[in-house]
């Protein structure tokens, strides 16, 4: 009877350590597609059934029949039984730590989404030679394109907005600052073409109005949780809450006259939130309102300085503030991205009103925040610290290539060119030495990149390198606020959306699979025409 007993328990214990509910639910998608594992479940789960029927049939048997066994043959069994329970409990638990340590095991040491035989970033074939050449292509086009593109850009740009403040009323409109280049053209890892480059441009309200900001983690936000790395942009007026001078916070006196405002700069000051390019009628700024004005701004600034250039100029995406496009007479193309952005207090992050790589742009009157200046002098501290002619820039710029040569093929993912850069920023703050990242070592760090990014599509998770990150070196000089954020994930919108995590699975399979083809045919026809 007791040993009888004593299986009911390790049966009950066995039924307890394999139920589903104690395996981990986020990656929902994996069992459904794992047939064999659950063709194994079935199976173990018809066994346990069978000894549950064995062990009822035996205990439905008269005492007497259990009567006959000695009490020292009783004994036996229940220690038996007890030594049994023993190991089997932790022979289970090792089994769940290990599926858990595995989990945790490096990318280069596990084949995710291996199904079907599909390609991975340890068995995609990449052929040394051919990527030393198109590195040395890159390289290449970077030091005898990319001075000149700048150059032209910059000036250019400049223009455009001397032009555009010209045309501004001082008094009532958005002031305009100087621009500051971002992305890959000044960043130097450009490899695609159309050429293109990427400018922020601040603007600050007209006095006596200021920006006051509301982020996302401050302590007392209501930013929605699905609007993480995102703010509010508040347009409030100095002395509002005076009456009559804005500047009646001071203590004048009453035989005091002020001359920086007149009797009724007050009453003039007082706009309406459309005219301070707000949200209906709160006080927030709005995206698609700063757009609007933008776009007519650049187009009357075009219109008095188009006679000075022998090139055609137009909005290439009426979606966003200052998408142009530049037509020479020869054909060729360049895009220029203009993006009106507010400066966050004294720092160097910006709120932008879109992301030239944006699927789903946020709402407003939600602005995503960009660290594109502090990214970019976390490059250049890498590349004072890596070894001359490292390998860093060409792993992005292969990676962005196969990237913008399956998005041609396949059309647009939720997978963009940003997403690929903070993967190589995750891997360059690793405690990897620097002579890992020498030029012969490319092959390997390029399968580190592919590798990592495709762990964070299998987790579904992929964190702003700046954000919450303490391994971001003193250097670069983040807002304290941000490096003690909690992290933000750039993939959440694949947890929310099972079916767009599919389709971004596919097209990076896909990449993987059209690599090694796409690398010799861009090496073979560049060195072919040039």
């Amino acid at each position: 009877m007791q040993g009888a007993i004593a299986r009911v328990c390790i049966v009950v214990a066995a039924a307890i350590l394999n139920h589903p509910l104690r395996f981990p639910q986020e990656n929902a998608t994996l069992p459904d597609q794992d047939e064999e594992l659950m063709a194994r479940m079935r199976q173990h789960e018809e066994r346990l059934e069978m000894e549950r029927a064995r062990l009822e049939k035996e205990l439905s048997q008269p005492d007497s029949e259990q009567e006959e066994t000695s009490p020292e043959e009783g004994y036996i069994w229940c220690f038996w039984s007890a030594v049994s329970f023993v190991v089997f409990f932790a022979v289970e638990v090792g089994r769940v730590h290990g599926g858990a340590d595995a989990a945790n095991r490096p990318v280069e040491d596990e084949d995710v989404f291996s199904e079907g035989g599909s390609v991975t970033p340890r068995t995609v074939a990449l052929d040394k030679e051919i990527l030393s050449n198109f590195c040395g292509k890159c390289t290449y086009t970077s030091a005898h394109e990319n001075w000149r593109v700048r150059e032209f850009v910059e000036g250019f740009a400049y223009d455009l907005l001397d032009s555009l403040r010209s045309v501004c009323d001082r008094q009532a409109d958005m002031e305009v600052g100087d621009f500051v280049g971002i992305g890959s053209m000044f960043e130097s890892w450009k490899v695609c073409k159309p050429l293109t480059c990427d400018l922020i441009v601040p603007f600050s309200p007209p006095d006596p109005y200021s920006f006051q900001f509301q982020l996302w983690c401050s302590p007392s936000s209501d930013v929605p949780p699905d609007m993480q790395g995102c703010g509010r942009i508040k347009v409030s007026r100095f002395g509002e809450k005076q009456e009559g001078c804005v500047c009646g916070s001071a203590n004048l006196g009453e035989d005091m006259l002020c001359l920086l405002h007149g009797e009724d700069d007050a009453v003039q000051a007082d706009r309406s939130p459309d005219e301070l390019l707000c949200s209906g009628n709160t006080r927030f700024l709005a995206k698609d309102q700063v757009t609007k004005w933008f776009q007519v701004a650049l187009t009357k600034a075009w219109g008095r300085i188009s006679y000075k250039y022998d090139f055609q100029l137009t909005f290439r995406n009426l979606d966003a503030a200052g998408a142009l496009k530049i037509r020479f007479p020869s054909g060729k193309v360049m895009v220029m991205n203009i993006m009106p952005v507010v400066q966050l207090e004294d720092t160097d992050a910006y709120f932008v009103s879109h992301f030239p790589s944006d699927c789903d742009g946020s709402p407003d009157p939600c602005w995503p925040l960009s660290f594109a200046v502090y990214e970019r002098t976390l490059l250049k501290h890498f590349s004072k610290r890596l070894p001359q002619n490292s390998c860093h820039l060409h792993c992005l710029q292969i990676v962005t290539f196969l990237h913008r040569k399956q998005t041609a093929l396949t059309g647009k993912s939720f997978l963009t060119s940003y997403h690929l850069k903070t993967a190589l920023l995750h891997l360059l703050l690793t405690q990897r030495p620097a002579s890992a990242w020498s030029v012969e070592s490319t092959e390997h760090r390029l399968r580190d990149v592919l590798g990592f990014l495709q762990r964070s599509l299998h987790e579904k998770r992929l964190h702003h390198v700046l954000i919450g990150n303490s391994k971001v070196p003193e250097e670069v000089q983040v807002p304290e606020t941000f490096r003690k954020a909690e992290p933000v994930n750039l993939f959440r919108s694949l947890v929310l959306r099972r079916e767009l995590h599919a389709a971004t699975v596919g097209h990076f399979h896909e990449m993987l699979r059209n690599a090694p083809v796409l690398i010799r045919e861009y090496t073979r026809h560049t060195y072919a025409t040039d």
